[in-house]
């Protein structure tokens, strides 16, 4: 069991830690709202995951080429329309729905994303199936693992780009024009892949 709760650690550090459309939507969300209203959003994954998980252990590595295609084409619209959402920074949500409002829309951004799906059903798919059969418990291990190594990385991202922008005068504008190019970039690139197949 140990040796499955190591193996979602390292995964979930790994998984937290590569740069993507849900980072980038964290340092914007923080940047404009700060991160006190912000943090709820790391724990999307746990939101979005479980379907995730059920489709891809459903079909496991036979995720059809079509529904690939969709994610693509799909997460890229959505996360363009973050892009532009950013760019124009429309007047901030009142503050008792900030936190709610962000949690969805990264939810919905990691839902429409295809990395998960594809990681899902190579990687993580396989261990949980392999830990299942060893016992429930292990599984549990490897999803607590994965899940609160993933969720910390958040947590760092969200809690970090909200503290510099109070430190730093002139930040948060920087950082928002950051976030929306480089969403503009993921989603144009997503649309690509999906185009392509």
């Amino acid at each position: 069991m140990f040796a499955f709760l190591l193996r979602g650690l390292g995964l979930g550090l790994a998984a937290g830690a590569q740069p993507g459309p849900i980072q980038t939507f964290f340092i914007r969300q923080s940047a404009e709202h700060g991160w006190k209203k912000i943090w709820p959003a790391a724990f999307a994954p746990l939101l979005s995951d479980g379907p995730i998980i059920a489709l891809t252990l459903l079909v496991l590595t036979r995720i059809p080429r079509w529904l690939e295609k969709g994610l693509y084409l799909a997460g890229g619209l959505f996360i363009l329309y973050l892009a532009w959402a950013s760019w124009h920074q429309h007047a901030a949500p009142p503050a008792q729905t900030a936190a709610l409002h962000s949690l969805w829309q990264a939810a919905l951004t990691n839902l429409l994303n295809p990395a998960p799906y594809i990681f899902w059903s190579t990687v993580n798919g396989l261990i949980l199936l392999e830990g299942w059969r060893t016992s429930p418990a292990a599984a549990l291990a490897f999803l607590a693992g994965f899940y609160g190594a993933m969720i910390a990385i958040n947590l760092a991202v969200i809690v970090a780009s909200g503290q510099a922008v109070v430190r730093i005068p002139g930040l948060q504008k920087r950082l928002l024009g950051l976030s929306a190019a480089l969403l503009f970039l993921f989603g144009l690139w997503q649309l690509w892949r999906g185009l392509r197949m």
